[in-house]
């Protein structure tokens, strides 16, 4: 499914809004456009509805109104094959083994690279043969992203992907992210570790209660702006927040 003409956005948001239980809308007429080839950070306090966000874009929430477009494409069952999502929790059953995983992937996935995987598994020392319930919490966690990013797909949503992990590994998986995905795809990052995923970013969006964009740009030409680090700025923005 690659019939999209360049230079189409990966991902087009338009007037989105998503309400729960309560009166206050989760997302209100939210706007966002993202281009290719990018690593993107959505960035804001718990609750603005950064998860939300993505499980609207990867289909598993139905928006209350407003359209989703990937790759210039209507969000349908057919663009989730250009979509590959890690939730914030695992989801894995717990008593498959890793290679029953990747065998697994491999089956639904027209894109997954095992061999891929496979790499990603050694480096991180994960043995494929375990069961799922004999690792780590941070462990499955690794699996998990391993997972989505041994795709060739052309939009990863990553919901939290260092949240669970040990420092010493957040180097190789912030790498990881950068080194296996398609020139041609945006990846897109929610997390609060913003000191630890800054360095990656090319762009990035603040996003407030209600699903306002507070700021968003250029991480490098925002940082040369104001002469401070993107963790700083989010401190000072979200400082004057009525609701932070």
């Amino acid at each position: 499914m690659n019939n999209t003409v360049p230079n189409t956005p990966v991902l087009t948001c338009v007037n989105l809004c998503k309400s729960y239980k309560s009166d206050t809308p989760v997302l209100r007429s939210f706007n966002f456009n993202l281009p290719s080839g990018k690593i993107v950070g959505l960035l804001g306090p718990n609750g603005c509805g950064k998860s939300t966000l993505m499980k609207l874009v990867s289909g598993i929430l139905v928006p209350d109104s407003g359209e989703i477009y990937i790759c210039g494409q209507p969000r349908s069952e057919a663009t989730n094959a250009l979509i590959s999502y890690l939730p914030e929790r695992t989801y894995f059953n717990s008593w498959m083994r890793v290679d029953e995983l990747m065998e697994y992937f491999s089956e639904f996935y027209s894109d997954f690279d095992e061999g891929t995987a496979r790499g990603m598994l050694s480096d991180l020392g994960i043995d494929p043969t375990a069961k799922l319930k004999t690792l780590s919490k941070g462990t499955k966690e690794k699996v998990q992203l391993i997972m989505v990013m041994a795709r060739r797909a052309r939009l990863y949503l990553l919901d939290e992907p260092i949240a669970g992990v040990d420092p010493a590994a957040r180097d190789y998986i912030l790498q990881t992210i950068i080194g296996n995905y398609n020139p041609d795809a945006t990846v897109v990052i929610t997390t609060h570790l913003i000191h630890d995923i800054e360095p990656v970013l090319d762009e990035f969006a603040f996003l407030g209660f209600g699903g306002q964009i507070l700021l968003s740009g250029v991480a490098d030409d925002v940082r040369a702006e104001h002469g401070k680090s993107l963790n700083d700025i989010f401190r000072e923005v979200f400082r004057c927040s009525a609701r932070y």
